[in-house]
């Protein structure tokens, strides 16, 4: 009996051990240079790795440098699809619900620039939405030699964009889309989000929101000293706008991030203490987004919002006899101030033109309430695309977030463009 337990422990492990020996082999014959790092896995998934995968800094030029790029690798079966996900900014690993839903593979690219996936030189000319989409075609095209079903991109927020440029400039390279809450502003301040703000909610809301931020700007000076004290206990520098305008900044930004992540006006108090006001913005802005280490960690993100992407400026009109440190109200400041910081308004409205006329088997997924669903793609009624945008939503809005009707709606679409079989998720409140 001990005997034939062990055999049957040895044939186990020696599977298991064939099984990852033979997608490391894989990846080494397609990627050369490539650095594998096993990662412990979990969910359906058998093999999980980081991956650091070289790449040309400039797709175009025959003697370009490289840099090295960070991929997850979620192995699930050579025989199951791959959700294919379009990161926006750095990766960390994570399981994507679509994953679960498809019970598929999952390679998680992080965006060029951020993280792991920073080239030597950081030059700021190679960061493009076509330089990261031909990131993203070759690495499609390497590992479709490895898994040849059905791939399904997917993305959130910038990466949700990015979901819909890399569809839109390689509509071949995945059969559906699932971009989430996926911005496609029209400028650098795009004034949509502004009547976003100005609508959502009950009037009554809106006004104690903007009562808040007066109270706020009344108590000016006491914030920045709280703010200058909370620097030093927590090591944290404002060098780049100064502590002034991070408070100022954190005012103006309020009413937005208040939208975006659906915060309630039960928790927005009016006759409070200096300590509470400050501990409102803070819960709900966050003053360390404008300290030297976050600017500095967003400043590529920055740099192509004011080129390519698209943004929002503030809503200061009603507090502009109060804001003394700030010299303007939109996002330019947190560029890279020596470049040349035009934007090419026609490269969004490409994409938007093509999903118009091709965007078919995408599914489009919104919250209501979030400042970024103004921005996002409405998909014309005769098109084979859907649009799922959860009442009162916010920048959190998955799949999971629907009743359990609309869940089906968009599975019954997943199942009729994939023929794959779905495996129902959890509702859950958000």
């Amino acid at each position: 009996m001990k005997k034939i337990l062990f055999s049957l422990l040895l044939v186990s492990f020696s599977t298991s051990i064939f099984s990852q020996s033979k997608i490391e082999k894989l990846l080494e014959k397609h990627f050369p240079g490539i650095t594998i790092n096993k990662l412990e896995s979990s969910d359906h998934f058998k093999q999980e790795y980081e991956l650091l995968i070289p790449q040309k800094v400039d797709h175009f030029s025959k003697n370009s440098e490289n840099f090295t790029q960070r991929v997850f690798l979620y192995h699930y079966d050579f025989k199951a699809p791959v959700v294919y996900v379009t990161e926006g900014y750095s990766a960390r690993q994570k399981h994507y619900e679509l994953s679960e839903i498809l019970k598929s593979n999952q390679i998680q690219v992080e965006y060029r620039f951020f993280g792991k996936s920073k080239p030597q030189s950081n030059d700021y000319k190679y960061l493009t939405n076509d330089q990261a989409m031909e990131d993203l075609h070759r690495l499609r095209k390497v590992f479709g030699k490895i898994y040849k079903k059905e791939w399904i991109t997917t993305g959130i927020s910038k990466g949700g964009t990015t979901c819909l440029i890399y569809k839109s400039k390689y509509p071949k390279d995945s059969k559906v889309a699932v971009p989430y809450v996926a911005p496609l502003p029209f400028s650098q301040t795009d004034q949509r989000c502004d009547e976003a703000i100005l609508t959502n909610g009950s009037e009554a809301c809106r006004e104690k929101l903007e009562d808040f931020q007066h109270l706020a700007l009344d108590h000016r000076e006491a914030l920045i000293q709280k703010l200058d004290s909370l620097a030093v206990v927590d090591s944290i520098s404002f060098d780049r706008i100064g502590t002034a305008a991070a408070v100022e900044y954190a005012v103006l930004e309020f009413t937005f991030s208040f939208w975006q992540w659906g915060h309630s006006c039960d928790k927005v108090g009016l006759n409070i203490s200096v300590d509470s006001i400050f501990n409102t913005i803070n819960q709900m802005v966050g003053f360390d987004f404008y300290s030297d280490k976050t600017c500095e960690y967003f400043e590529p993100s920055y740099y192509q919002f004011m080129k390519e992407n698209g943004y929002y400026a503030f809503i200061h009109q009603p507090f502009k006899s109060k804001l003394k440190a700030l010299k303007r109200f939109d996002n330019l400041p947190f560029a890279p101030q020596d470049l040349d910081l035009s934007m090419d308004q026609d490269y969004l409205k490409y994409v938007r033109v093509w999903l118009y006329h091709n965007g078919d088997k995408i599914i489009h997924v919104q919250g209501e309430y979030d400042p970024w669903g103004a921005c996002g793609f409405q998909p014309p009624k005769n098109q084979d695309a859907l649009l799922m945008t959860k009442p009162k939503g916010d920048h959190r809005t998955r799949i999971s977030s629907f009743s359990k009707e609309d869940q089906n709606i968009i599975y019954n679409k997943l199942d009729q463009w994939l023929k794959a079989k779905i495996h129902p998720l959890e509702s859950k409140k958000v």
